[in-house]
């Protein structure tokens, strides 16, 4: 795996007014890249709207996704970080402060991309790394570098 996520699909300290604008901003990164139409956006928000906050995996991380469609382009994955946490509606893990997104064209694809994510997220030293970094190339060199051991 050459990188877990480009350098393009990563902002830190982004400001979001609630978890709706959280999830919006990442999955902007998405769009930007030309991996989703902004319809598959609309989708991640319905889905917590639907089903809760089901995507809020571990304290302070959601992972934001929708099912595959016609609106995503390309298996692609973004993350924000906030500057100030926003509660999500998740009972033990609130409030959230770094949001994953992701898309991917087809049922289970993204799955190695992910498995990798979670074991990175499993490490105590990343997750200081996300919680403190104060620049997208701090947080890209950290997920790709600690990826680059890994098969």
């Amino acid at each position: 795996m050459s990188q877990l996520i480009q350098i393009e699909n990563i902002q830190v300290q982004q400001k979001a007014t609630d978890w709706e604008d959280a999830i919006r901003r990442a999955g902007q990164l998405l769009f930007e890249n030309g991996s989703v139409d902004t319809d598959y956006i609309d989708m991640m928000v319905q889905a917590i709207h639907e089903m809760g906050p089901y995507i809020v995996i571990a304290p302070h991380i959601a992972f934001a996704h929708a099912r595959p469609s016609e609106s995503v382009k390309k298996n692609d994955i973004s993350l924000i970080t906030l500057e100030s946490p926003v509660p999500f509606g998740s009972e033990h893990n609130d409030p959230v402060n770094i949001v994953f997104a992701f898309c991917a064209t087809e049922d289970g694809g993204h799955l190695e991309q992910l498995t990798s994510l979670a074991s990175l997220l499993d490490n105590p030293n990343v997750l200081k790394g996300l919680n403190e970094s104060k620049s997208n190339e701090e947080i890209y060199q950290l997920l790709n570098q600690s990826t680059k051991g890994e098969k």
